[in-house]
């Protein structure tokens, strides 16, 4: 696993699964639950958190599999990068709306 992930691994895969674990630890939690909705909550969260995950893991073993990792990645830090930007700078035009 470990060399599959040094080879063929790209970020969003790791964030994918990331994703992955963090979906199926809070359904889980709220499947668990006592009430009717936290059960109803759980799978709402499960299905529209992980179809978006999904979408994104396919496209990206699509890309992998036509381009190459290096390629992938580098394209991925940027798209990430840009995400970050675009919440940094949503951050700074609520704190200045106060």
């Amino acid at each position: 696993m470990i060399k599959f992930l040094k080879t063929k691994g790209t970020l969003f895969l790791i964030l994918g699964i990331l994703g992955f674990i963090g979906v199926a630890v809070t359904v889980t939690i709220l499947g668990t639950g006592h009430s009717a909705p936290d059960k109803l909550m759980a799978i709402y969260i499960g299905i529209f958190g992980l179809i978006p995950i999904l979408l994104l893991l396919i496209i990206d073993r699509i890309c992998v599999w036509k381009f190459g990792p290096a390629k992938v990645n580098k394209i991925e830090v940027y798209v990430l990068t840009a995400f970050i930007l675009l919440f940094v700078l949503n951050w700074i035009r609520l704190q200045l709306q106060i």
